[in-house]
């Protein structure tokens, strides 16, 4: 029986679904596999490592975004969690399956059927805070185990790390790394606040009704922790309504809102404080905290293209996306310091 065979049958036996047919690859996303699956019930989607890549920590993604999302089901806009599977005579990788939801993902223009707006946009900006709170606002404790995050030492454990990876592999200088985590280092708010955060919450990773702007489902949860809740809203309000004439890390990302006469990111904190009842007076800190981690992160993917071992258009673009992110992250610090 070939791949495709197996996975039919094991489908069949874990959650009753008959006639599976595995569809073309869906877009979006660098690091792991999605795909929609047919059945006599409807489509679906399946999410795995990269093909060719089998190791625990390759799967510990998908596994993660799993356990995430049926805990969340229910309590806020994720897709519906049908099966996981480790067993990879299946299919040669661990696995999961979701449930489809129609709808775009949104990144640099509106769909045809939108009213082309300011309006418009600003409305995804309050949508994305209100599908945000409605994660931040559940207690994570009920739905999760105790060991499934840190977040006392979330932000001290992410420094110390990053720090030192690219410490131990680096082709270039980058000045900024060093001295931003200094900072960052001396300057980490006091909270006792936690939620389960995304880590890499953006319009991007998120699928909004194709006729209106509504969000329809949060995305890509492979990262997906306990922590501070500004870490999600801060990378998402540091890629709201940038200056589009100046040099930007990823400059793609969320672009559709780096126009004049956008909302303030201000507005849309004030609407995420209003539905969760937190504050955020930190909300700079981890602006320059999740942009300086990006870069330091994406950084990696860079060393492997000066290395020969990569060679796409994303990890040619980090040459100039990781400097230009310190670069905004640098001057988030200095905004705040003045």
């Amino acid at each position: 029986m070939n791949a495709n065979g197996r996975f039919a049958e094991w489908l069949q036996d874990a959650a009753g679904l008959e006639d599976v047919r595995l569809g073309a690859p869906l877009s979006g996303g660098n690091s792991n596999v999605t795909r929609l699956i047919e059945t006599r019930q409807g489509r679906f989607v399946l999410r795995h490592p990269p093909v060719h890549v089998v190791s625990d920590k390759a799967a510990a993604g998908i596994a993660r975004e799993y356990r995430v999302i049926k805990a969340l089901a229910g309590r806020a806009p994720v897709p519906r969690a049908i099966a996981w599977c480790d067993d990879v005579s299946v299919l040669g990788q661990p696995f999961a399956v979701t449930g489809w939801i129609d709808g775009v993902a949104l990144s640099t223009e509106l769909p045809a059927t939108y009213p082309a707006t300011t309006d418009t946009i600003d409305q995804l900006g309050l949508e994305m805070m209100r599908g945000l709170a409605a994660v931040h606002a559940v207690d994570w404790q009920e739905i999760l185990p105790a060991d499934f995050g840190r977040p006392e030492t979330f932000v001290e454990r992410q420094i110390d790390r990053w720090v030192s990876v690219r410490e131990q592999s680096k082709v270039r200088e980058l000045p900024l790394l060093g001295e931003l985590a200094g900072w960052l280092r001396e300057n980490r708010p006091k909270t006792a606040r936690a939620s389960v955060i995304h880590c890499d919450f953006h319009l991007d990773n998120c699928l909004v009704a194709r006729d209106r702007p509504e969000l329809r489902a949060i995305l890509d949860w492979e990262m997906a922790t306990i922590g501070d809740p500004l870490i999600d809203v801060g990378l998402c309000l540091f890629f709201w309504r940038r200056n589009p004439d100046r040099p930007l890390g990823f400059p793609v990302v969320q672009a559709l809102s780096n126009r004049a006469g956008m909302i303030a990111p201000q507005r849309l904190a004030d609407e995420w404080s209003r539905l969760t009842g937190f504050d955020h007076d930190e909300l700079d800190y981890y602006m320059a905290f999740m942009a300086w981690r990006l870069a330091a992160i994406v950084e990696g993917a860079y060393i492997l293209h000066r290395q020969g071992k990569q060679d796409t258009p994303y990890a040619r673009g980090l040459e100039h996306d990781v400097p230009n992110l310190l670069q905004e992250a640098a001057e988030i610090v200095a905004r705040r310091t003045s």
